[in-house]
């Protein structure tokens, strides 16, 4: 773009030049095939530093252009720079300092060819360390930007390393553990089956945990969820996701039992088991959830009826470790937004007099 920017330069100044114009054609051609060159050349497949030719054509061109304009410079001295700051973006420190000698030839020949007098000469002594040193301040920025990048990557890959070896090794052990509870199960009764029932439900609940880490990671580095979409009985989908959560639980339930939704029933519940704990721990009881059709979207909706949203939280509300505390580390409603989303619907905090409805919209199935 930048020789493309010179050539259109090159072809205006014809006008104004009208003495010129076979020479400034000429620049106007040789810019054009330096920026064609450079557009089309596969880069990727070469050696990083194998643009850096493309300065050495550019300063080729450069001096051309002062030659063309009678060795009058105003113009080569600011795309001189630009050129310096461009390679300083992409290159090493060396190739700087390489560029050195042919621009500073590019600048100071065509200036003798022209005969232009020894003070403008002398303005070589003052551009060429100006434009050294703004290249050299520019690559020292970019080098420490590419330098917080891959460290931010590294980063980034022991955090997911992290998230899934936890996920995995928590849900192995599950295994045994509900193997047991099972066992267990089978010859209790009375108050020893209903607390092995809390405990199957509780394990499992923890199976579901790491599952969500290991959505996290996929939400993070894919950017979406492969869904298990299928129609439900609406109700039914809430009172099974209801038996994960003790049943003394202030909760009500306001589903029609002959509406439907169309949800993956695993992410559904994981929806709804997080807006109800998070409505349990920070709310009051109780806790309504219902389910309507608003038009081509059917709503989820779980209320409680404590004391509301801090306005300072409500910005950042869906935000990944945005509302996190003492009971939880703030990835809920950010799970609840990304599973709404990779459903196509939305998740939205709706003010109620008391308390606040959390609302998850779901398509319609066609």
């Amino acid at each position: 773009m930048l020789f493309a920017l010179a050539g259109l330069l090159a072809v205006l100044g014809t006008l104004n030049e009208p003495d010129r114009v076979r020479r400034l054609l000429l620049v106007a051609v040789c810019d054009a095939l330096v920026a064609l060159v450079a557009f089309l050349v596969p880069w990727r497949r070469a050696r990083p530093d194998a643009p850096a030719l493309i300065g050495l054509a550019g300063f080729g061109v450069l001096g051309m252009a002062t030659w063309s304009f009678g060795g009058v410079a105003a113009g080569t001295g600011p795309f001189l720079v630009l050129l310096y700051a461009w390679a300083a973006l992409h290159f090493r420190r060396w190739i700087l300092l390489a560029y050195t000698v042919p621009a500073t030839l590019a600048y100071v020949i065509p200036l003798i060819v022209t005969g232009q007098p020894p003070l403008v000469l002398s303005s070589a002594a003052i551009l060429m360390p100006i434009a050294l040193a703004v290249a050299l301040l520019i690559e020292a920025q970019a080098r420490h930007l590419r330098d917080d990048r891959e460290r931010l990557a590294r980063i980034e890959q022991w955090r997911a390393a992290m998230i899934n070896t936890l996920a995995h090794d928590v849900r192995s052990p599950l295994g045994g553990v509900q193997m047991v509870l099972d066992e267990l199960r089978e010859d209790a009764t009375g108050i020893q089956a209903v607390m092995l029932d809390g405990a199957s439900r509780q394990t499992a609940r923890i199976h579901r945990l790491a599952d969500a880490l290991l959505d996290v990671q996929r939400i993070d580095s894919s950017g979406h969820l492969k869904l298990d979409r299928q129609v439900h009985p609406a109700l039914g989908l809430v009172r099974d996701a209801l038996t994960y959560l003790r049943p003394d639980e202030l909760i009500e339930v306001d589903v029609d039992p002959a509406s439907t939704i169309w949800a993956d029933k695993q992410r559904f519940e994981q929806i709804l088991l997080n807006l109800v704990g998070n409505a349990l721990r920070y709310g009051a009881p109780p806790v309504v959830i219902s389910i309507s059709r608003d038009g081509d979207v059917d709503r989820l909706e779980v209320r409680d009826h404590g004391a509301g949203i801090p306005e300072a939280l409500r910005g950042s509300l869906f935000g990944q470790f945005a509302v996190g505390g003492p009971d939880g580390v703030g990835l809920g409603l950010w799970i609840v937004r990304q599973l709404a989303v990779a459903h196509g619907g939305t998740a939205t905090a709706e003010h109620r007099d008391p308390g606040v409805a959390m609302v998850v919209t779901f398509p319609v199935h066609a």
